[in-house]
């Protein structure tokens, strides 16, 4: 069986959703040829910990880990924060922040390029190149695939590909310069062009491009990238049908309405039009207020909770917090609508995260949040699974509600679709580029 090389940050027991696209194309790969072989961090720096994902790793899989310094360590010395304290990356809060806060995010931003794994780079590259020699040729990785962000597992990939001259695709599970933090982060014009060179070079170097959406394509192949659009592919994020095949659902009284969130819900991602129309549809319809359940998991910003408070929606809300896996995929498989907003950013239009993947497979109705022209909107419309409304169109978020309230019907034609997704799926798109590029 031949052999890839995987270089990722995210791994079980790391959770959260950057772990998910790698754990599970690691588990179907073998079906199609390929034998994985994961690097990554010992003692990574992660915003969540998730033993339950453990069970998708194969006892056969071999997995090389090395320690990583960070400097997240300093950072929590400056802020007063407990070093078991986890970080949450590149969430933009509603906290006002201080002086040193703000020192310490210009310091990441121009210092640490393209990332604060950087530091990792470059024994990375000495410890796995000595570890590729030692193999005989026949354990020898046949290729590599590095996934992203953050960005220096790319570098990392990079650099054994120039040195050894290994087949080598880069994974972009989020943009690079594109993704909608960027502009926040307050880049010297020094650090933005060394950003955009980094950025080329993997662009140029690697043997295949892969993102997970249509619109990201576009935009890395054209415009001051233009020329790479042949060796860009898109491969979606999935869900794996193994995760919803149990019958538990989350338990609560019967005749609840419950309206479910999973994952991260920055202040960027506030849907504070629904809690407008939620709170006057509460005030007016007793039936309504007495069985509507507002269920959140994972990281809620405090303008969330806020704005539900302010729409006396207190009594109908329920923060479990970070919950494991299994635990989430109860609850979205009990809920009757699924939330999907994405952050109120331009570049939105590119998202089409794994958490829509997931709501998919548990078959439920999406109520989406962001721009009515994106890759999102075209993917609920492709599959018949959701509506989605600008956030504060109240008059769409009511319409929308009303008739989420009832299951869609959709097509066979949206059915079929739906099963593109799946993670089996995806893996053998990787095998089939892997095969394109093995020498």
């Amino acid at each position: 069986m031949k052999k890839v090389l995987v270089i990722t940050y995210y791994w079980p027991p790391s959770g959260g959703s950057g772990v998910q696209r790698w754990l599970k194309t690691s588990k179907y790969l073998p079906e199609f040829g390929w034998e994985p072989v994961i690097y990554t961090p010992e003692n990574p720096d992660v915003n969540s910990i998730d033993e339950s994902l453990l069970s998708d790793v194969s006892p056969d899989l071999k997995v090389l880990k090395r320690k990583i310094t960070e400097p997240y360590g300093f950072y929590k010395v400056l802020t007063g924060k407990k070093k078991s304290e986890h970080l949450q990356a590149n969430i933009v809060s509603s906290e006002k922040k201080g002086f040193v806060q703000n020192f310490s995010a210009h310091i990441r931003a121009n210092w640490f390029i393209p990332d604060p794994r950087c530091w990792w780079i470059r024994p990375s590259v000495k410890f796995l190149k000595n570890y590729i020699r030692s193999l005989t040729p026949e354990n020898r990785p046949d290729a590599i695939i590095s996934t992203g962000p953050p960005h220096s597992m790319h570098l990392i990939a990079r650099q054994i590909h120039r040195d050894l001259g290994i087949p080598w695709i880069a994974d972009f599970r989020d943009p690079w310069t594109n993704i909608f933090y960027f502009k926040h982060l307050g880049l010297s014009a020094k650090s933005l062009r060394k950003h955009k060179a980094l950025e080329a070079s993997v662009l140029e170097e690697a043997d295949k491009v892969v993102v997970v959406t249509q619109q990201m394509k576009t935009e890395f192949s054209t415009g001051e990238y233009a020329g790479f659009e042949d060796k860009i592919c898109v491969i979606p994020n999935g869900f794996d049908p193994d995760d919803f095949s149990s019958e538990k659902t989350a338990e609560i009284e019967e005749g609840k309405f419950v309206v479910a969130h999973t994952g991260l819900m920055p202040e960027s991602a506030n849907p504070d039009g629904l809690w407008k129309v939620l709170g006057d549809a509460v005030k007016s319809d007793s039936e309504l207020k007495e069985k509507l359940l507002i269920a959140v998991m994972g990281q809620t910003d405090a303008s969330v909770k806020k704005d539900i408070a302010e729409n006396g929606l207190s009594d109908n809300f329920k923060d479990l917090g970070y919950v494991s896996h299994p635990i989430s995929v109860a609850w979205m498989k009990r809920a009757d609508i699924l939330l999907l907003p994405l952050r109120k950013e331009k570049e939105s239009k590119a998202i089409l995260s794994g958490k829509f993947f997931e709501y998919l497979a548990a078959g439920k109705n999406i109520l989406a949040f962001g721009p009515i022209d994106g890759d999102l909107a075209k993917a609920l419309d492709e599959t018949g699974s959701g509506i989605i409304c600008e956030f504060n169109d109240e008059n769409a978020i009511k319409n929308a509600f009303a008739k989420l309230q009832k299951p869609l019907n959709p097509t066979p034609e949206q059915m079929a679709e739906r099963q593109k997704y799946s993670r089996r799926s995806g893996a053998e798109n990787f095998a089939e580029l892997l095969n394109q590029i093995k020498k």
